[in-house]
């Protein structure tokens, strides 16, 4: 447990680099962590609280992927919801987070609730449910959080705060038992079963594991999961997002159907999902299908399928082999992929509004066929991923920013560290 007086010692400099990168303001880190103490005290007058801290995440490479068992690449990065937590013997657990309704759980009925859907309530709730059923620990606590990792921007924000409890369960109840896959999973359940939101497992491993990973979903219950060391960084290259302020609203369906489709495919072939559906099959019977489904969309966006899973493989081998080259060019036939095939840069029912092809169009007017840029995440509205030279970074982030408004870019670094109590 840290206090107010350690941090102002300079307790957590060690710990910011494994946090945050290489490029961080120690007085400005010391700042958050000292208010979120300020807060604790002030809410649950406790001087002390164990620090707890789990990352967004970035998607390189998979764009739409992990819902047909496919291939992806993620990445934790330095935009973090971090939190302060004490141990209670009352069984209920206690989350007011900066922003947003306080959550209060009685955790003795671990029974899922229908009117919590949709909540934190239901997280916390699914996720000590989840301790239970593998016969582990679980127990009250009292915590309050705040978060840099931007809501509605494609790096997680909602997989962060459920890998958070998760963390909060296996270190106060279980001695950090798990490692960050299996609080992974017990995060997915809980948003699948308690939330009602049927994700994959993307989001939750790459805000539990650290660094980049490359994840293949072929075993759903047991990816295959692959650390790349690799830092852009040191290459002399920025990761940046730009988020294009496009609404999210009424887009459900948009997300949806994309899922849908591919498995519209992966059933003409009495498949579940694509990924149990072989290539040559499908090119072999394209005919066929093209007259069964009377869906063109349905049938690219299964080419998009294939063929980003054997990018993914290229883009893992690319990286590991520090061929940074032949990795942007992977980067940007995933990026026209998705515009041409999966078909997920702008809304076609609002064709007047497409901000991500205006921005992807922009970048590829400044960067000059030097680094790589591509949708991120779902699509639709909302992100693009941008990969530039450290000395044009400021250059072209001012010329985003004339157009998205001031402080759409945000620059990303990996983080190496998991999930974590780190004092």
């Amino acid at each position: 447990m840290i206090d107010i007086t350690k941090i102002k010692e300079g307790n957590l400099h060690s710990i910011y680099p494994s946090l945050y990168g290489s490029n961080f303001d120690e007085n400005k880190l010391d700042t958050r962590f000292i208010n979120l103490l300020k807060t604790h005290k002030e809410l649950f007058n406790k001087d002390s609280a164990d620090l707890f801290s789990t990352a967004g995440r970035s998607e390189l490479g998979g764009n739409h992927t992990d819902h047909n068992l496919g291939k992806v690449i993620a990445a934790t990065i330095n935009l973090d919801t971090i939190a302060a937590v004490n141990k209670t013997d009352d069984n209920v657990a206690v989350i007011i987070s900066e922003g947003f309704d306080p959550v209060k759980v009685d955790l003795t009925s671990l029974n899922y609730v229908k009117s919590e859907e949709n909540t934190t309530d239901s997280l916390v709730r699914g996720i000590a449910a989840a301790f239970k059923n593998r016969g582990l620990n679980f127990g009250g606590f009292i915590a309050n959080t705040t978060t840099s990792v931007l809501k509605g921007s494609g790096l997680s924000s909602s997989a962060a705060i459920e890998v958070l409890c998760a963390t909060i369960f296996n270190h106060l109840y279980n001695s950090d038992i798990l490692d960050p896959v299996e609080l992974a999973k017990i995060s997915q359940f809980a948003e699948n079963t308690y939330y009602g939101k049927p994700s994959g497992l993307m989001d939750q491993c790459g805000c539990a594991c650290g660094g980049i990973i490359s994840i293949d979903f072929k075993n759903n219950s047991n990816p295959q999961i692959k650390k790349i060391p690799f830092s852009f960084a040191e290459h002399g290259y920025d990761l940046l997002i730009i988020d294009t302020k496009g609404s999210h609203d009424d887009l459900t369906h948009c997300y949806s159907a994309i899922p849908y489709e591919m498995k519209e495919v992966a059933h003409y072939f009495n498949k579940e999902v694509l990924r149990e559906v072989d290539f040559n099959d499908f090119l072999n019977n394209i005919e066929d299908l093209r007259k069964t489904l009377k869906n063109d969309r349905a049938i690219l966006r299964a080419f998009h399928y294939f063929n980003e899973n054997k990018r993914v493989d290229k883009m893992v081998k690319a990286l590991e082999n520090d061929e940074l080259e032949n990795y942007f060019s992977l980067v940007n036939a995933s990026g026209q992929s998705s515009f041409n095939y999966l078909q997920n840069v702008f809304n076609d029912e609002n064709p007047k509004e497409q901000g991500l092809s205006l921005a992807l169009a922009l970048l590829e007017s400044f960067l000059d066929d030097i680094g790589a840029k591509r949708v991120h995440g779902g699509g639709f509205a909302g992100t693009v991923q941008a990969y530039v030279k450290h000395e044009k970074s400021e250059q072209i982030i001012n010329k985003v920013e004339l157009l998205f408004n001031k402080g759409c870019v945000t620059k990303l670094n990996i983080r190496d560290k998991a999930t974590t109590c780190f004092a």
